[in-house]
């Protein structure tokens, strides 16, 4: 045997122990007064924040229109702001004009509407229920009044106070009623007309605190996310106007009373979500219930709005601002619930939009990036990532359909489906696995489990490629098993980086096998490295788990035993400047190094074409 038989081949060093982490430190503390702080703020300046932020909003669904009327009907700047803010004042004060008469209206007929629909539950024999349940709390309240049953005297009324105040408390309160709406309302137009007109200083000073250091970046990030979020918000405001409108003349052809009112209300529920629409039918269908006698108009309002809500969620509003408002389901939950917390029913209307903007400026600026993770309907980790955490958690159903899903939802003619998965998230799932294990964050029991989980899922995977059938033609040489080898490092996950693309191999119709770095060893490199049969061998390794000086000692072996079979070195996901890349380079000049799956299949099938010569001896025969 030659003395370089009896080397043994360095292996890297890593001390045993788990690091912990140390926990909520000074800086998140202060995070978290800081959010409790901004919380308690959003809550007591509600008064004044509501205004400036009904302002920001609505100078966002108005910024086309002064665009429009400026670029297009040459008009000045300020004119064409004040004439967009009118317009908008105007339609606002003339739909609230419109909805007091209705409510006016509805205030006159309600005790009759009362008297209805107290017949129609007599009709439905359940008022014998209702008097039941009534003299129930009658005995309870009787039982938790005063001794023996009697109930508690009531509270005898205090006496108006004498004097002839009265009349003037009156009006100051019918004054206060009308004069504060009315001070909000210009309080808002003011805030509008002068966003509008100085848009780009305010833009300048979101770039100074969001970062002045890159003007070019900044700026066009700004700029897209102010045109993005204009354009959303007014095609929300134009949808859910025409949906209102639809909704409203649908009521009045129907007969239903007061059709502008129910029109409106339908109109802004729709900025609620989830439960908008529900809030918005409740009213006009107990009104069917109170008008008619019978139950068809009833029936036929909760088929009106069970038939225009969902068109109008599953068709117009992707054909015109897409599928999504950007906002995971979870997210608009709670944004929802919070805002309605701080602000009340006008927190709950204006819930979606604030999201919104938050999302956007998360994903615009670096400093707010939170926000997008939190709030987003982006995934929160990246494919690579999600397989990883995944293996950690030892959920290998769910990791085994995500790989099937990811494959079956490749598009056509973009490649092959296998080597993307291979390539994007399994060897760099495993690298990310790699690299804890690298920086002592996972002992070796945690480690083999995740093997296991990858192996489990790699197995589940061919087995699907297998069923698809779709492996490519062949030399016969290289189709017999074990044709082309993937050679294992020593690194504790090289072994399923090496089955990963040994399976998209297999997928291409080679006779590809994985070995464990054992193959190796003295005692099994005559039984594994067969001359005769392997045609091409890929040493397969993630950085840092084996060394530049380990890799060169595996070379030398394969290439005293293989000496006609071609040689590679995979390297997994290596970045152009990894340093285990450079340290290959120099340590094992002269060697092909691939870094993903792609890269690995070309080479193999490049390795198995015959040669032009041979190719064309038998047209050559032939003719």
């Amino acid at each position: 045997m030659a003395a370089w038989q009896d080397e043994e081949a360095p292996r890297p060093r890593r001390a045993e122990g788990v690091r912990r982490d140390p926990g909520i430190g000074p800086g998140g503390l202060a995070t978290l007064c800081g959010a409790a702080v901004v919380i308690a703020g959003l809550f007591l300046a509600r008064e004044v924040l509501v205004p400036m932020v009904l302002a920001g909003l609505l100078a966002f669904v108005l910024a086309p229109v002064a665009r429009l009327l400026q670029r297009r009907l040459r008009v000045p700047r300020a004119l064409s702001v004040v004439v967009a803010s009118l317009l908008a004042l105007a339609l606002i004060i003339g739909i609230g004009l419109a909805v007091s008469g209705q409510v006016v209206q509805l205030a006159e007929n309600l005790p009759r509407y009362q008297a209805a629909v107290r017949a129609k539950i007599d009709a439905l024999h359940l008022g014998e229920m209702l008097a039941a349940a009534e003299g129930l709390m009658e005995g309870i309240t009787g039982e938790a009044g005063g001794p023996g049953g009697a109930p508690a005297a009531a509270p005898a009324p205090a006496p108006v106070a004498a004097g002839g105040r009265a009349p003037l408390e009156t009006v100051l309160g019918v004054a206060e009623q009308v004069l504060a709406p009315l001070a909000s309302a210009g309080l808002v137009l003011v805030f509008v007309i002068f966003v509008l007109l100085y848009r780009e200083d305010l833009r300048d000073r979101l770039i100074r605190l969001a970062g002045a250091r890159d003007l070019h970046r900044t700026t066009l990030a700004l700029n897209d996310a102010a045109y993005r979020l204009s354009r959303f918000f007014l095609a929300q405001v134009a949808l859910n106007a025409g949906f209102g409108l639809f909704i409203g003349l649908g009521l009045w052809l129907i007969g239903l009373p007061n059709p502008a009112l129910w029109g409106v209300l339908a109109g802004l529920m729709r900025f609620v979500p989830f439960i908008g629409g529900v809030i918005a039918v409740v009213p006009p269908f107990l009104l069917a219930l109170a008008t008619d006698p019978g139950w068809s108009l009833a029936l036929t309002v909760l088929a009106l709005f069970l038939v225009s809500e969902p068109l109008m969620g599953q068709v117009f509003e992707p054909l015109l601002y897409g599928h999504s408002t950007g906002l995971s389901p979870i997210a608009i939950i709670v944004a929802a619930t919070f805002w309605a917390f701080l602000w009340g029913p006008v927190g709950l209307l204006l819930a979606t939009p604030l999201t919104v903007c938050l999302v956007v400026l998360g994903r615009h600026v670096e400093r707010l990036e939170f926000l997008d993770v939190m709030l987003g309907d982006r995934p929160p980790l990246r494919p690579d990532e999600s397989f990883y955490q995944r293996a950690l958690e030892g959920d290998v159903d769910l990791l085994t359909a995500e790989a099937r899903r990811r494959l079956r939802e490749e598009p056509a003619g973009e490649g092959r489906p296998l080597v993307a998965w291979c390539d994007t998230v399994a060897l760099r799932g495993l690298a990310l696995a790699q690299a804890d294990w690298a920086r002592e964050v996972l002992d070796s029991d945690r480690a083999e489990r995740i093997r296991g989980q990858v192996e489990m899922v790699l197995d589940e995977v061919a087995e699907e490629a297998a069923a698809a059938g779709s492996a490519a033609a062949q030399p016969e040489d290289w189709r017999n098993d074990g044709a082309v080898l993937c050679i294992a490092g020593q690194g504790p996950f090289d072994a399923a980086a090496a089955a990963a693309v040994a399976l998209v191999l297999r997928a291409e119709g080679l006779g590809a096998r994985a070995e464990a770095n054992a193959a190796l060893e003295a005692a099994r490199i005559e039984a594994v490295l067969d001359p005769a049969r392997v045609r091409f061998c890929l040493l397969s390794v993630l950085e840092g788990g084996s060394s530049a000086t380990s890799v060169r000692y595996f070379l030398r072996r394969l290439r005293r035993h293989l000496p006609e079979a071609r040689l590679a070195i995979g390297l997994w996901g290596a970045a152009p400047g990894s340093p285990m890349l450079a340290a290959l380079r120099g340590e094992a000049a002269g060697e092909v190094i691939v870094t993903s799956a792609g890269e690995a299949l070309a080479l193999v099938q490049a390795a198995a074409e015959p040669p032009a010569a041979e190719a064309e001896a038998p047209a050559g025969a032939a003719g």
